[in-house]
């Protein structure tokens, strides 16, 4: 598995929704993958499902919140972009993970996901950055391939 780090500016960590919208975008229009945002905060969750709707002036982010994670769902049924607090059963696709764990924590041998990449996001405040450190340490040993970008 492909994971990438992307390490935040102060400017960009000051408009986190505007850039989490962008990069969703980015990797919609590079991938014919579902991608699954990863958020564990009712708040970011809610304001980013707000914000998909609204990313340019002329056009949206389809996307759906997936809420109960006891509900059995065909993803590929659904729109290109989920929102969710966790990984639903059977998941093949992106995954731009928000919250502080590594991806590998929401999946369990009982849902069969296989994400084909994942997208971390690192703030440039000292708990983020601690937080990227361990996830980083936790793929490493699984692994995976791992790069990062400064944006």
């Amino acid at each position: 598995m492909k994971i990438s780090f992307y390490v935040l500016s102060e400017n960009k960590a000051q408009d986190f929704l505007g850039f989490i919208c962008q990069l969703t975008q980015t990797a919609l229009n590079k991938s014919n993958q579902s991608l699954l945002i990863l958020i564990d905060d009712d708040e970011l969750l809610a304001t980013l499902d707000k914000a998909l709707w609204v990313q340019e002036a002329t056009s949206f982010i389809p996307h759906q919140r997936l809420l109960d994670a006891d509900t059995d769902i065909s993803y590929k049924a659904l729109a290109p972009v989920l929102l969710s607090p966790y990984m639903p059963a059977n998941f093949k696709g992106m995954v731009l993970n928000t919250t502080i764990h590594p991806v590998n924590t929401f999946i369990s041998a009982t849902i069969n996901a296989q994400p084909t990449r994942v997208l971390e996001l690192i703030k440039p405040d000292a708990t983020s950055v601690q937080e990227g450190r361990h996830k980083y340490k936790s793929y490493q040993k699984l692994g995976y391939e791992l790069t990062h970008f400064n944006v």
